[in-house]
């Protein structure tokens, strides 16, 4: 038996509370390193991914200055949101990880609800 860490314990966690409520609906996934980050729409009845996104997409990456700062994660959170209606998804569950609801998720997350997204 393999020994979990204290951010794989906390992500399990949320997840495992997200499985209770989500009803079906696809969960809006983060993650965030120190570089970048990414986010991801995954439809867990079928196990594929929908939509994502993130800085390192070509499209981004010229308009961003940093990859790493609030204002990148709310073009990610603007671009899954885009993205995600093209696929005909509006209702989500936000699964914001290991990472507290702060600074760079709650950007993304606030902009993924500006471009459409109900969470």
């Amino acid at each position: 038996m393999t020994k979990l860490t204290q951010s794989q314990r906390r992500a399990k966690r949320v997840r495992r509370s997200l499985v209770r409520v989500a009803n079906g609906r696809p969960r809006l996934s983060v993650h965030r390193s120190s570089q970048n980050i990414y986010a991801q729409i995954i439809d867990d009845v079928n196990g594929v991914t929908v939509a994502a996104a993130s800085t390192l997409d070509k499209d981004l990456r010229k308009s961003l200055k940093n990859g790493a700062d609030k204002e990148a994660a709310a073009a990610v959170g603007k671009l899954v949101a885009e993205r995600a209606s093209k696929a005909g998804i509006s209702e989500v569950i936000f699964d914001r990880g290991s990472f507290i609801y702060h600074g760079r998720v709650k950007a993304l997350a606030e902009a993924a609800r500006e471009g459409g997204l109900n969470f």
